[in-house]
């Protein structure tokens, strides 16, 4: 990297993140490591940012620039970011070991609310297990989701369609294969796959930050650590039930203006429920995030 004066600002991309330093590359392609000022760090992977060099290959970020989109999963006491200026997510599952459908509900759902397309990509297709998942990803085909299938140790690269063209950010369970798909697409990534648990029926988690990816010139993929929850506390109850796409038809028909579709009476929602238009899964997924957030 050409040496700056000190007093200019720099743009650049948080290509890592670990907890208060982060790796950012600049426009040549060199990454250094870069500190905030203060206590408070602030800064998801996939930010674009300006800094100032404090020595050859460290600097501080001085601004963070507008975000076109933010993915970050909140409880009661703080929030987590994920992912900054994505535009697409992709929750990775598998068969084995098993995924938890209520972690896929609340993936899709913080998609829907901060505007980014959802991709679901069933791993380790080759195993006899995924028949049976595959039908249980039945329900989201048909709300208008794609449903993907791969294994990643034997072909990732029919995937690379998906990918191209748009900054992606792979979400999903502990030893559901992310960073073995990282590998089979970025040889070079040297990403640490996982040991699966069979004891546990979980993964053992490898990847603690999140980091971004180049693809191609346009196209870029952040692995993120593995989740065993995704909080949504972040998300007001008019936020929630829009993000739950079927239910839009319905909303604003029921009885009465604050309905909450739990039991009020004449609820639109509840009655397409009645009907067989709206999936009972779904509808108990909304019930329990709206109760978190009460």
């Amino acid at each position: 990297m050409q040496k700056q004066n000190p007093t200019s600002l720099l743009p650049a991309l948080v290509v890592a993140s670990y907890g208060k330093r982060y790796d950012v590359e600049v426009e040549d392609g060199t990454q250094i490591s870069c500190v905030t000022r203060g206590k408070k760090s602030d800064l998801a992977c996939g930010d674009r940012i300006k800094i100032r060099m404090t020595s050859d290959n460290e600097g501080v970020v001085e601004n963070i620039l507008p975000r076109t989109s933010l993915l970050y999963r909140s409880n009661e006491y703080r929030r987590k970011l994920l992912a900054a200026n994505v535009t697409q997510i992709v929750i990775v599952i598998a068969a084995s070991p098993s995924f938890y459908e209520d972690l896929v509900n609340r993936c899709l759902i913080a998609a829907e609310a901060a505007g980014i397309q959802a991709l679901i990509l069933l791993n380790k297709s080759d195993l006899p297990e995924t028949a049976a998942a595959l039908q249980r990803l039945t329900l989201y085909r048909s709300l208008g989701y794609p449903v993907e299938t791969l294994s990643a140790l034997q072909d990732a690269s029919q995937l690379r369609p998906f990918l191209r063209g748009h900054s992606s950010v792979l979400v999903g369970q502990s030893g559901m294969g992310k960073s073995t798909l990282v590998n089979a697409l970025l040889p070079d990534a040297n990403s640490r796959t996982q040991e699966i648990s069979a004891v546990l029926d979980s993964g053992k988690h490898t990847t603690t930050s999140a980091r971004l990816y180049h693809l191609d010139d346009e196209s870029t993929l952040i692995d993120s650590p593995g989740l065993q929850e995704f909080g949504l506390n972040h998300l007001g109850s008019d936020e929630m039930e829009h993000a739950f796409v079927e239910f839009r038809p319905y909303l604003g028909k029921c009885r009465f203006n604050n309905c909450r579709h739990v039991k009020e009476p004449d609820c639109a929602v509840l009655n397409a429920i009645r009907d067989g238009k709206i999936s009972q899964i779904r509808l108990e997924s909304y019930q329990k995030l709206l109760a978190e957030l009460a």
